[in-house]
């Protein structure tokens, strides 16, 4: 139930609007949207794990949990420096492809986002794995999906006023509408 309902009904891009800024930037070619997709999958699952044990047994033990915030914001930006790194290494193309958006995981709200809504839901340790790689797979499909629609459109008669941003956010709003219906099922 925790993964359908994270890939579908909470889907952070379309149904929580998480991500924007990359879904926007990095769905033009499906090479980079699944490129990014699997970084923030990454950089999800790590610093999700990372602060929930960092949430569950320093922070609750000390009694600072109104520290989480930052706490959770130094964890994603070192982990997504390491990827930064990693990638600049392994796949220079991905890396150059990525371009500005991938240093912009760091400030990627979805990625803060599902670090607190973790610990927000109460999910024990397993439960948290399964929602943020659920969360993850859920951004990297509508990613995707929404590349696939994207290259299409650039060979398809729209008219001038519509061409490139305007007609993806159209696109974006239905693909919206849709999965904010699945909100009714559980």
């Amino acid at each position: 139930m925790i993964a359908f309902s994270a890939f579908i009904i909470e889907n952070i891009i379309l149904t929580q609007f998480l991500g924007i800024c990359p879904f926007m930037g990095v769905s033009t070619k499906r090479s980079s949207a699944l490129g990014m997709g699997m970084a923030v999958i990454f950089v999800m699952l790590i610093s999700s794990s990372v602060t929930w044990l960092l949430y569950t047994f320093v922070l609750e033990t000390f009694n600072i949990e109104y520290m989480r915030t930052i706490v959770f914001i130094l964890v994603i930006a070192s982990l997504v420096q390491m990827v930064e790194t990693f990638l600049k290494k392994v796949s220079p193309a991905l890396y150059k492809a990525l371009g500005i958006y991938l240093p912009l995981i760091t400030t990627n709200c979805a990625v803060l986002g599902v670090a607190i809504l973790n610990i927000s839901k109460g999910y024990n340790f397993v439960e948290m794995i399964v929602y943020t790689t659920f969360i993850g797979l859920g951004f990297l499909f509508v990613m995707y999906i929404f590349s696939m629609m994207r290259e299409k459109l650039d060979y398809s008669p729209v008219p001038k006023a519509f061409k490139g941003a305007p007609i993806a956010l159209v696109i974006a709003a239905i693909l919206a509408i849709i999965f904010s219906r699945f909100g009714g099922i559980i």
